[in-house]
């Protein structure tokens, strides 16, 4: 008895699903840990010896391509000429003005290390951020911080954002010069801050009107997350919690908008 027959095997179907499959995996988001994009963070990475490799869009030219340039020289850093498409991919589509640069990774320091290192110094000022998870407001958040001197933020390993390509493009390269400690318990951090006599500072809506702090000695100041706020468990910790008055209908401000009053309020009275 013959056998049946089996049916025949479209090969142009299997080719297009191969096709389909070959062009998703294409499409797939790459890691963005490896890569800043943009003039000035690029320049800062540089001339950090961040840099490993410069990619810059075909045609583009500018003075800062030739600031770029020079730095790549100066450092060693080869220069790749590339199509947009490619730097497209590279930073999945993000606002790469042409520019991105490969780094080495973020190095974060520990809380013993950051205290080391600042420990010569008088009225010191740290940030302690509470699961801040907008990559942009972190940005803004150390764009700040280096504009006023603060000696260090202190941010949770986890349920909260780190160092990416985001956050140092809206920091225009700040990241470069503010250092950033990264804790696994913010509790247990603010217990040893205490113990190096440094006092803790918490925003919330009722507290000590901003313009009456004390902002005297070694100090540090804890921004809560975008939406809860300061955790609970944190807030049992301060020293004393500080208030910015809103009289309008929105009773809560941005957090890298509180963080900015807060550290200009600092930075205004010590300059006294």
């Amino acid at each position: 008895m013959r056998n049946k027959r089996e049916p025949k095997k479209d090969f142009k179907k299997d080719n297009k699903k191969d096709n389909r499959r070959d062009n998703r995996e294409e499409r797939e988001p790459v890691s963005l840990e490896d890569v800043v994009f943009g003039p000035y963070p690029t320049i800062e990475a540089l001339q950090a010896r961040r840099g490993n490799k410069l990619f810059i869009q075909e045609d583009l030219k500018s003075h800062r391509i030739e600031e770029l340039k020079e730095l790549s020289k100066e450092f060693s850093v080869p220069i790749v000429w590339a199509p947009k498409t490619k730097l497209d991919d590279m930073t999945n589509k993000e606002n790469h003005q042409g520019i991105v640069l490969k780094i080495t990774p973020y190095e974060y320091l520990s809380l013993e290390d950051l205290l080391t290192q600042t420990k010569q110094k008088e009225n010191r000022f740290f940030l302690i951020l509470d699961s801040i998870m907008d990559p942009h407001n972190l940005g803004s958040i150390m764009r700040t911080a280096d504009a006023v001197n603060v000696d260090g933020i202190i941010i949770p390993k986890h349920r909260a954002v780190g160092i990416t390509p985001v956050v140092v493009k809206t920091s225009t390269g700040a990241v470069e010069h503010v250092p950033v400690a990264r804790v696994t318990n913010l509790s247990q951090t603010i217990k040893k801050l205490k113990e190096e006599n440094i006092w803790i500072f918490g925003t919330d809506m009722t507290g000590t009107d901003y313009t009456h702090w004390n902002v005297a000695g070694d100090i540090a100041l804890v921004i809560g997350n975008e939406g809860k706020g300061m955790s609970s468990a944190l807030k049992k910790e301060m020293d004393e919690m500080i208030t910015i008055p809103i009289d309008g209908h929105v009773q809560s401000l941005n957090a890298s908008v509180a963080a900015g009053l807060l550290m200009y309020e600092v930075h205004r009275k010590r300059r006294k």
